[in-house]
C-alpha cells in the first residue's frame, strides 16, 4: 500500500482545512517545497498535491508550486483541484504531474472526463469520488449531488478507470480515523479498482487495516502536520512493508 502525504495549497502556502471548509484554514508552512523535500527525505515516493485556489476558481491556479516540486524532488505527484478543461490538464502535465485527479468534472461533464481517460490513459487519470453521507460532493465539496458513491465509481469502471481516491468528507481533518465501512462497501461492489483512502487518518495502526481491506494507497495530511504520525514512523512502515 502506497503512503501518499497531501499538500494543500492556498496562495502558494501549505495549508489544511477541516471538512473542506475554507474558514478553517490553517497554514502550516509558507514553503511547500520544503515540506515536499521532508517527505522525500523520509523515503516517501508519492505526493497528493491539491490546488485549493483552483478548486474555488474552477481552473488551475497553483501550477508554479507543482512545477517547483516536480523539478526539485523525485516525488511522483498526483495533482487535483479545479481541473475543468483540456488546457488545465495540459498545464498540469507539462508542469510535472504524473497523474491528475478529476472529481467535479466527472459529475458535471462525464463525457469530457471519459475523453481524458482515452487521451492520457487510465494510469494517469484518477477519479475523485469524495462523498458526504455516501453522496458525491462537487465544487470544492460545497455542493452535494444525487449520485451515490458506489454506483458513481461503478459507472466509471466500465470506462476503464483504474484509480479512485475516495474521501469521506465527514472524516476529513477530524483525526478520528478513516471510513473503514465505506471502503469495505466500495470493494464489495467494485473489487478490481485501485482504491486510495483519504480522510480521517489519525494513527499509523490504521494503515494495516486499510491494507487488509485492499486499499492501494492512503492519503494523509493533518495527521503529519499535527504530529499524530511522524515521518520516522512512516519511514519505518515503508521499510518494513517493501
Amino acid at each position: 500500500m502506497r503512503i501518499i502525504p497531501a499538500i494543500d495549497i492556498i496562495e502558494g502556502k501549505c495549508v489544511r482545512l477541516t471538512k473542506g471548509d475554507y474558514s478553517t484554514q490553517k497554514t502550516y508552512n509558507e514553503n511547500p517545497l520544503e515540506v515536499a523535500k521532508s517527505f522525500e527525505d523520509a523515503g516517501i515516493q508519492y505526493l497528493h498535491l491539491v490546488d485549493l485556489d483552483g478548486a474555488k476558481s474552477k481552473h488551475i491556479v497553483n501550477y508554479s508550486v507543482l512545477q517547483e516540486i516536480a523539478n526539485k524532488t523525485n516525488l511522483k505527484i498526483d495533482f487535483g483541484g479545479g481541473l475543468k478543461s483540456d488546457e488545465d490538464l495540459k498545464i498540469a502535465f507539462e508542469s510535472g504531474a504524473n497523474q491528475i485527479t478529476g472529481g467535479s468534472i466527472a459529475v458535471t461533464d462525464p463525457q469530457k472526463f471519459e475523453s481524458w481517460i482515452k487521451t492520457y490513459g487510465s494510469e494517469r487519470i484518477i477519479l475523485g469520488a469524495d462523498c458526504k453521507n455516501k453522496k458525491i460532493a462537487i465544487n470544492g465539496w460545497h455542493k452535494e449531488s444525487d449520485l451515490e458513491v458506489t454506483s458513481f465509481i461503478q459507472s466509471f469502471v466500465g470506462k476503464n478507470i483504474k484509480y479512485v481516491i475516495c474521501t469521506d468528507i465527514s472524516k476529513d481533518g477530524m483525526l478520528e480515523g478513516p471510513s473503514f465501512d465505506l471502503y469495505s462497501s466500495i470493494f464489495e461492489h467494485t473489487p478490481t479498482i485501485k482504491l486510495i483512502a483519504s480522510g480521517g487518518i489519525s494513527d499509523i495502526d490504521e494503515f494495516p487495516r486499510l491494507q487488509e481491506l485492499g486499499c492501494e494507497g492512503v492519503i494523509l495530511g493533518k495527521a503529519i502536520y499535527e504530529n499524530k504520525i511522524s515521518l520516522k514512523q512512516i519511514e519505518n512502515w515503508i521499510v518494513q512493508n517493501n
